[in-house]
């Protein structure tokens, strides 16, 4: 089965991840990412739904066991590369020229919860499944762009607490906190979420620019950053 596949509900187009726990290496990240362009050249689609198909995980971030060995064997422009092209996801995803929504199926851990924050809007499931960052225990200092787009999404105080001490949230807690739009049972996050996005049938165009100017430090962020971490030999996991 590919990686990425889609389907399309009247105006709204539903991206199924099923490529496990969906983690990130450059063939799912292009893979997605081509899938995107697909969509908004061959249909008329106006809302994007990003779903898992794995049972308990939406993401789990970067695809460590293809990072480590890279890191290990020095290949620094590899590394840099890989960087910047998981930042073409977040940009991608952040300036799309539809409404977007994460239903997030199950864990969203790491990178895979960062990703989540750079979509218009998140629905959780509240059965299973946790948000996290667990970057400060694998020793992975979030990138200016990464801490843009957690500003964009999480509440100041809350994101705090997250980053500092690797904090798991519940649904529930997530929408407490303004996180996420919705918490619901797995039986019922899709209908929801296609309910949220039915009627957000906005011009793309217009949305485009609207996204533009309202993410534009975000974007600016994600485009000038480099990885001076892995260069000076501080990129550590473990």
């Amino acid at each position: 089965m590919p990686q990425v596949t889609y389907e399309l509900n009247e105006s709204t187009a539903i991206v199924t991840l099923n490529d496990g726990e969906n983690r990130f290496n450059p063939d799912f990240i292009h893979s997605f990412l081509d899938l995107l362009d697909e969509i908004e050249a061959a249909t008329d689609a106006r809302t994007l739904v990003v779903r898992s198909a794995h049972e308990k995980i939406f993401s789990n971030g970067i695809d460590l066991d293809w990072l480590i060995p890279v890191i290990q064997q020095g290949d620094v422009p590899a590394a840099k590369d890989f960087f910047f092209l998981m930042n073409r996801l977040f940009k991608r995803t952040l300036t799309y020229p539809m409404i977007t929504l994460a239903a997030i199926t199950g864990h969203a851990f790491a990178g895979g919860a960062i990703w989540s924050c750079a979509f218009d809007f998140r629905f959780m499931r509240s059965d299973r499944g946790y948000f996290c960052f667990p970057e400060v225990d694998l020793g992975i200092p979030f990138l200016p762009g990464m801490l843009a787009l957690l500003k964009k999404a999480i509440p100041m105080y809350k994101l705090e607490e997250m980053h500092h001490t690797g904090l798991r949230l519940t649904a529930e807690e997530c929408e407490k906190h303004h996180i996420v739009a919705r918490a619901c049972h797995l039986d019922h996050l899709m209908d929801e979420t296609l309910a949220f996005a039915g009627p957000l049938t906005k011009k793309r165009a217009v949305l485009q620019e609207m996204k533009a100017r309202l993410y534009k430090d975000i974007v600016h962020a994600l485009d000038v950053e480099d990885v001076p971490y892995i260069e000076s030999g501080k990129f550590n996991i473990g």
